[in-house]
């Protein structure tokens, strides 16, 4: 138990330490310890095994328990340092050192574990399985071909040994490792090794009647099913690449298994609606998974898929209609036969969808338009029924269809002479995309007028829509059909009912507006060119709504009603803005929401500050309308747009700001959603302001203008109310403040030169913590602004004292800064040992970045510099002291003193070499401990 504990501390990373100590640390363990214990763990097993088992002695249960949890920490031991994310099961190999090939080469070793799994009760003999899984993801490199090919033999073997005595896998943990090992087969061998196994041609049938069972108890460990679908996909998808003239029997069993995960997904609809049970297809993104595994294996002689799916979606189709004209109307068999249409729907998309994933021919295109014909049917069938009746669950199965055959067939790069066309055009008149695009958007404009009250059929078809609007040609084809014609006229609530502001909605509803309205700009932008009539027309509707909110204002002002109606016209613009990326569409938004409408925004963020549902997106909205994404903002040279753009942003930052402050302190689950959120986007939307190159901030100053001033202001109330450890924690909140930060350094140093010490620290001190972020976009921004402070700094410094009279009042900037790191010598020196640890011994991946701060750090602190330099060299051995203090000599070489921009580019070329050369020095130290930075840091 102390060594398995010990083999899995040693695995796991230690964050209070650098990870390359830690990497050294678990280096040596490896070396010199980890071979042994395994051997160990296996040499009692065996012992184990030899005695009578007694299934029933508590002790002896332990003893096995903790040996098996002892080898499988061995075999998950983080061996090459890469730590694997455990979410990737399906692509891990093992990297098994080579000196342990002894051990795997033994067949004793597999033998072992597959007797273990035979011998023990479930809960023991799951782990057995789970050891397995790990010796069937050793690296292939470990072995020779032949020694590869044995390997595997045994593997093999005791699959089949498994399979022909099944009892174990009865345990759904058993069930469940078993999957996972027959999934790790195929990741780590090629068909071509298989196929040449003795006994293939036995255990691939084994395999395939396992798959078929477990696939016909749909209810049992559903979650397994993932690793078998997985396993077959790769065997069918390296069809193509084997060369071996053994046969595979793919074409034998992969249609058996695709026909039957079809048949028991219908068996399972009147079960699951009769019973009670959860029904598989609420699970969509389960669904979509197994679905997107199943598109290569029923490509696999699609010829008997296709019949198959033919006569069972015929077959339903007709008794669906039959029950739809029956006088009875028995709404339960109604219901069964819509559950087993919408898995059909799903599977009829998935193998078109396949198309793409498996070599086709165009007898296999006049299949797929066989099979889409029937589903085009069904939607006429379906939509004939709305408003009256509806199902969600085939809705959504349509929807997929709709977006594989798009994928599929419909495109810029695709054939128009495709033969899926051919008995289309013969059954319902559609010869070529062009009217496919039409049924699409018919169908579209249907949904979005019957389907207003439900979410996920509103929010998926939108999506469908946005997809279809992003290609230049596919916009062109669109804009000519009548239905889009009638979206870009009639965007309304009375015909889009999603669009209204009724009560019933929840708030997050509104979000899909967004999406909505940025595909029909889109479509709008198309042919708009520069005419400003057409695009008052499109904005027509929300003018109105807007002249309607502004009454409520004036008048009996009824709250909710008039903040449903905001929280809609924000993601409306949201939308609209975003997809605005041509500065004459862009200045068209502009005029027409300034000034007649910001106002309105601006008092809703004041009125309702508590309330993010309200703000979030009004915030947002404001920072789409800051970006300057393709030069959209880069007005006239006589336009003060980008001014008045500022001064309204200013307003809005600085408002939120203040009232936000007012809540007072609030709980831990309530200061993300609450503050922490709305800070981060006025953080984003001011950063985008300021790099966004459109406002000349020094005209402010010139005429007397505080907007600028006031928001940086703001910045800092904001940033204050902030703990440094939220400042990291939310991902977001980081990744919009230091970005910003590096905004504000490298253009307006004077403002922070300006900030009271108290502020300056808390800002340096963000610095150093961000500076060791896990997230590069933070790691980066840290050193980039701890680079223009240092290199103004250092530019100061050189300065002074060669300026003439006039210029000494200009330069008190920089004395300010001077005289507070004189003050606080600490905080630069903390973060020259933050880089230099970072160098030494992390994973640096953003090297460059941290080399640009660190040169101007040493010139700075050249007595700090030396102090770490000898504190490291003299922590190593004697023999290696000699070899660092050329490092460090070279990682200087040929850089002057007292010329730091000069001299960037040669430090940032030294130090990839001293990075090299140090680890080289340090790796053969094992868990030596390798500096005392961190401590002086």
């Amino acid at each position: 138990m102390i060594l398995s504990e010990l083999t899995q501390e040693m695995n796991l990373v230690d964050y209070s330490r650098p990870s390359a100590k830690h990497r050294k640390i678990a280096t040596s363990f490896r070396d010199t310890s980890l071979k042994d214990i395994l051997m160990l763990a296996c040499s009692l097993l065996k012992e184990l095994l030899a005695k009578p088992l007694n299934l029933q002695d508590q002790q002896q249960q332990s003893l096995a328990m903790h040996l098996l949890k002892l080898v499988l920490n061995c075999l998950n031991f983080d061996f090459i340092g890469n730590s694997a994310d455990e979410s990737a099961d399906d692509l891990c190999t093992v990297q098994i050192p080579t000196n342990w090939r002894t051990i795997f080469l033994e067949p004793e070793t597999l033998d072992l574990f597959f007797n273990l799994y035979h011998s023990l009760p479930p809960v023991l003999s799951q782990l057995a399985l789970s050891c397995l899984v790990q010796f069937a993801s050793t690296r292939r490199s470990l072995f020779s071909n032949p020694e590869r090919a044995k390997y595997l033999g045994n593997l093999i073997k005791g699959v089949k040994r498994i399979l022909e005595n099944p009892q174990g896998l009865s345990d759904p943990g058993n069930y469940h490792e078993f999957c996972r090992f027959l999934a790790r087969l195929k990741t780590n061998y090629q068909l071509g090794e298989l196929v040449m196994v003795k006994d293939y041609s036995e255990v691939i049938r084994l395999i395939a009647n396992f798959t078929i069972t477990s696939l016909q108890h749909w209810e049992f460990a559903p979650n397994s099913v993932h690793y078998l679908l997985t396993l077959w996909q790769r065997m069918v998808a390296s069809v193509p690449f084997v060369k071996s003239t053994e046969p595979h029997l793919l074409d034998t069993y992969a249609p058996e298994i695709t026909k039957a995960y079809i048949t028991s997904r219908l068996e399972s609809v009147p079960v699951v609606i009769r019973d009670g049970l959860e029904d598989p297809l609420d699970d969509t993104a389960t669904v979509f998974q197994q679905l997107e595994q199943l598109c290569t294996v029923s490509r696999c002689e699609y010829e008997k898929t296709c019949a198959l799916l033919v006569q069972l979606f015929d077959q339903n189709a007709q008794n669906y209609q039959k029950l739809l004209h029956s006088s009875s109307r028995n709404p339960l068999e109604i219901t069964v036969q819509e559950g087993r249409l919408a898995w059909l729907v799903y599977l009829v998309g998935t193998v078109v969808g396949g198309r793409l994933t498996y070599t086709s021919t165009d007898e296999h295109d006049a299949m797929d338009g066989e099979l889409s014909c029937r589903v085009f049917q069904l939607i006429s069938l379906m939509d004939a029924q709305l408003p009256r009746s509806s199902n969600e669950k085939v809705e959504l199965a349509i929807l997929w269809f709709l977006d594989q055959f798009r994928k599929t067939y419909v495109g810029d790069q695709l054939q128009r002479t495709s033969k899926v066309y051919a008995r289309m055009s013969e059954v319902l008149g559609i010869t070529d995309d062009n009217h496919v695009l039409e049924t699409f958007m018919a169908k579209i404009v249907t949904n979005l007028k019957c389907w207003g009250r439900c979410e996920p059929v509103i929010s998926r078809t939108l999506q469908f829509l946005n997809d279809l609007s992003v290609g230049y040609i596919l916009l062109k084809k669109l804009v000519k059909i009548d239905a889009v014609k009638f979206m870009l006229q009639n965007h309304t609530s009375k015909h889009f009912p999603f669009l209204g502001v009724n009560e019933n909605y929840s708030l997050s509803d509104l979000r899909c507006r967004t999406t909505f309205y940025t595909a029909l700009t889109r479509l709008l932008m198309v042919d708009l060119g520069e005419d400003e009539d057409e695009f008052e027309n499109f904005m027509l509707p929300l003018t109105v709504s807007f002249e309607t909110i502004t009454q409520i204002f004036n008048n009996s002002f009824k709250q909710e009603e008039a903040k449903r109606m905001l929280i809609g016209l924000a993601r409306d613009l949201r939308g609209i803005a975003f997809a605005l990326n041509t500065k004459t569409s862009y200045t068209m938004l502009f005029d027409w929401i300034y000034p007649s409408y910001l106002p309105i925004l601006q008092r809703a963020v004041e009125l309702w500050y508590r309330e993010a549902a309200c703000t979030t997106p009004i915030l947002k909205l404001m920072a789409e309308l800051l970006q300057n994404r393709s030069q959209r903002l880069n007005f006239d040279v006589s336009s003060p747009n980008g001014i008045l753009l500022f001064r309204e942003a200013s307003k809005m930052i600085c408002t939120y700001g203040n009232q936000i402050l007012s809540l007072g302190t609030l709980s831990k689950d309530q200061v993300y959603p609450l503050k922490l959120k709305g800070i981060s986007i006025c953080y984003s939307a001011l950063k985008s302001a300021l790099c966004g190159n459109y406002v000349s901030f020094g005209v402010f100053k010139l005429y007397g203008d505080n907007h600028f001033d006031n928001v940086l202001q703001a910045f800092v109330k904001m940033l204050l109310s902030v703990s440094h450890s939220d400042l990291l924690q939310y991902r977001k909140l980081s990744q919009s403040y230091y970005p910003l930060l590096e905004c504000l350094t490298q253009d307006h140093m004077s403002f922070i030169t300006s900030l009271e010490p108290h502020v300056l620290m808390y800002i340096l001190t963000s610095i150093s913590e961000g500076l060791t972020a896990l997230d590069t976009i933070v790691s980066s921004s840290c050193c980039a602004s701890l680079d223009y402070i240092v290199t103004y700094l250092f530019k100061h410094i050189a300065k002074e004292g060669k300026k003439p009279l006039r210029c000494r009042e200009i330069s008190q900037d920089g004395q300010r800064l001077l005289h507070f790191m004189q003050q606080n010598p600490e905080v630069l020196q903390q973060m020259m040992s933050i880089l230099m640890n970072t160098i030494i011994f992390e994973d640096c991946r953003n090297q460059w970045s941290v080399s640009r701060p660190l040169l101007g750090l040493i010139l700075l602190n050249e007595k700090y510099f030396s102090e770490l330099r000898a504190s490291l060299i003299n922590s190593q051995p004697d023999n290696k002291r000699e070899v660092l203090d050329q490092c460090f000599r070279n990682l200087m070489e040929g850089v002057e003193q007292n010329l730091l921009v000069k001299n960037r580019d040669r430090f940032t070329q030294n130090m990839s070499v001293f990075r090299r050369d140090v680890a080289d020095a340090l790796r053969c130290e094992g868990a030596t401990e390798a500096s005392n930075l961190d401590m002086m840091s």
